[in-house]
């Protein structure tokens, strides 16, 4: 299996795009969110993925940086739908509020013939705290991040037998993930700025993380490999010298600062 890192920014990045990425494993892919708009598209086509061949996809939450995406990934497979230039089937998970909120948009933005294969075709499926499914042939188990600001899941995947990757959302880990996170293989945590330079972009404030932070948080929790996202874009020609300068003090497992469009073996 491998992660794509289509973005690795917050929302108000102009040098990078916004967090979201493909896990891949042979033929299945599985995006988990797209983004703040159309640059989706562009950012697939340059990894050497092409849109249709995305069939499951997860949605974390409802803010703009992660849904806007999902709606052009929308319009694009009913689209193809309607001209019989899509085979098959599509999937997009994600808790009520956003499969109702995908579903309002959609009505609201695209022609009655491609919202017609909503639901149809183009399976929105909304799914629970503490539920399992299966995505890519691997049990998925999604969680409830307890965000104060809008509601979040987060995920934890069986990669391997006895190996997980977990991902805990844009939002610093909280105790009620530990059972998730603890022993992960794989973590994917946000990391706002740098420790210090927390007076400056002010993670807390906006229920983020620095580097130290999420560092500290996966030592403790035996984290094999940490991936840092959702950084701000201020430090972006250096920010995986600066990031692992701060994080090889706190972290002693592996640890990832990706670049846009950076493919990692899992």
């Amino acid at each position: 299996m491998k992660i794509t890192m289509l973005g690795t920014g917050h929302a108000l990045v102009t040098e990078c795009y916004n967090t979201c990425f493909v896990l891949s494993e042979q033929e299945k892919h599985l995006l988990v969110d797209g983004g703040g708009g159309n640059t989706i598209l562009w950012q697939l086509k340059r990894a050497g993925i092409h849109w249709a061949e995305i069939r499951e996809i997860f949605v974390t939450h409802k803010h703009v940086d992660h849904l806007m995406g999902i709606i052009w990934m929308v319009r694009m497979i009913c689209h193809s739908m309607n001209h019989d230039a899509y085979e098959g089937e599509a999937r997009i998970y994600a808790h009520e509020e956003v499969i109702e909120l995908i579903r309002y948009i959609s009505s609201q933005l695209l022609q009655e013939k491609e919202i017609r294969f909503l639901d149809d075709r183009l399976h929105l499926i909304t799914v629970t705290d503490k539920e399992t499914r299966n995505l890519m042939g691997k049990p998925v188990t999604f969680f409830d991040i307890q965000s104060s600001k809008a509601k979040q899941y987060g995920f934890t995947m069986e990669i391997e037998k006895g190996e997980k990757l977990t991902c805990c959302g844009d939002e610093p880990y909280k105790e009620c993930e530990k059972n998730y996170v603890e022993n992960s293989k794989w973590l994917l945590h946000e990391a706002f700025c740098l420790h210090e330079q927390a007076d400056r972009f002010r993670p807390y404030e906006k229920a983020h993380s620095t580097v130290k932070d999420a560092c500290q948080v996966a030592e403790r929790l035996k984290v094999e490999n940490l991936l840092l996202y959702h950084t701000e874009d201020d430090n972006i020609k250096r920010r995986k010298e600066l990031y692992h300068a701060e994080g090889e003090q706190y972290f002693h497992g592996n640890l990832y600062i990706p670049e846009d469009l950076e493919v990692l073996e899992l």
